[in-house]
């Protein structure tokens, strides 16, 4: 397994942690996915579509809000598979915080699709679902 892979996928879900006065920065999260990248996200039996612009945006402004706080989400497991330049991980997560002043706590699976770009790694897909 690539270690540089490992610390890809640490970046990903640190750049949603917005405990102890962090603030998530775009910049942060676009540094981890190509520019094309595609993002899925599977909710009420339907697949919604985005870009890595459509995904970061909505997500860092709540971080910053202040109405979701105290907030980070970690692997719980996780199996990656490379071959060459070319990557599969397939992490299952758990988050939690508080939003707008109640508990907000969930488990997921987020599926990424990785490409080394220039001798580095880049996320090239992501898909993902929260339990429900």
């Amino acid at each position: 397994m690539d270690r540089d892979v490992d610390e890809l996928i640490g970046r990903f879900f640190g750049a949603f942690d917005n405990r102890n006065g962090r603030a998530p920065k775009r910049a942060d999260l676009d540094a981890l996915f190509l520019e094309s990248a595609i993002i899925l996200q599977g909710t009420g039996g339907k697949t919604l579509v985005m870009t890595v612009s459509e995904f970061a945006e909505p997500r860092v402004a709540l971080l910053n809000s202040g109405r979701l706080r105290n907030f980070s989400e970690w692997e719980t497991a996780n199996t990656t598979q490379v071959f060459s330049n070319f990557g599969i991980r397939t992490s299952r997560y758990s988050k939690s915080g508080t939003l707008d002043s109640m508990p907000y706590a969930g488990d997921g699976t987020k599926l990424f699709q990785l490409a080394r770009v220039n001798g580095q790694w880049r996320i090239a897909s992501l898909c993902w679902y929260d339990e429900p």
